[in-house]
């Protein structure tokens, strides 16, 4: 398994990514993987809540890149692909798919979490904080799309948060590792192999538009190609994508 940064581990945190990001603005670059047994302020896409029970995992990776900002956001489909490989660990080859652009489903319900913010050093380069919330032994009700943890798609007791993170943290370094070598080719390969609703009709609600159509597949940029209903071609970079029920 490849190496890693090192992790420091917390009992209780507001955020992973809030301290993160304090540390990032404080100057530190990483990298560093942040994790707490309980989040009580934990942060999902667009300012949702996200919940961080003991027993799940929540995790930042801090770090800094060279790359302009447009393509430092492809790290979320590593991390993505990180978090996939470790829920196919856990219950099975396969147990995993993905949403675009980086929610992981398990059996069709959302398991695994994935913010990532970032900002400007003083050296120029930009601070990456690469959060992960994986529902191991809890899945929250309260949430507008079914969700599920691990533990309901396993005989026996999940994984340990630490021991899960040593897992996900030696599979980021993997894809991160084909990310930097052979750009983002390979992780659009692979992200493909894995994604659901490839070909199916669905809606993407957009900050100031919602567009229906196909998803036909994803950009060599992380874009989602959707296949309007009037046969036009929009990219979608950023909002929210649904499925069906999804």
């Amino acid at each position: 398994m490849a190496a890693h940064p090192p992790i420091e581990a917390y009992d209780e945190l507001d955020s992973t990514n809030a301290e993160a990001r304090r540390r990032a603005e404080a100057g530190e670059g990483g990298p560093v993987w942040l994790t707490a047994a309980v989040q009580t302020a934990g942060r999902g896409r667009r300012g949702r809540a996200w919940s961080t029970n003991r027993g799940n995992l929540a995790a930042t990776l801090l770090m800094t890149t060279d790359r302009p900002p447009v393509e430092a956001a492809q790290v979320s489909f590593v991390a993505a692909l990180a978090a996939c490989d470790l829920a196919d660990t856990c219950l099975g080859e396969g147990a995993a798919r993905l949403k675009w652009p980086n929610d992981v489903l398990v059996h069709g319900r959302k398991a695994v979490g994935i913010l990532v913010e970032s900002g400007a050093r003083a050296d120029g380069r930009l601070w990456l904080a690469i959060g992960v919330g994986v529902n191991l032994a809890h899945a929250p009700q309260d949430v507008e799309r079914p969700a599920a943890a691990f533990a309901e798609f396993m005989t026996g007791a999940p994984p340990k948060p630490l021991d899960a993170l040593e897992v996900l943290t030696g599979r980021f370094e993997a894809w991160r590792s084909l990310w930097a070598t052979q750009g983002f080719a390979p992780i659009a390969q692979g992200w493909t192999a894995r994604a659901m609703g490839l070909g199916d009709r669905c809606e993407a609600r957009l900050p100031a538009r919602t567009l229906t159509g196909v998803a036909e597949g994803l950009d060599l940029d992380g874009a989602l190609r959707l296949r309007l209903d009037d046969g036009g071609l929009e990219r979608i970079t950023a909002g929210d994508v649904f499925f069906g029920e999804s």
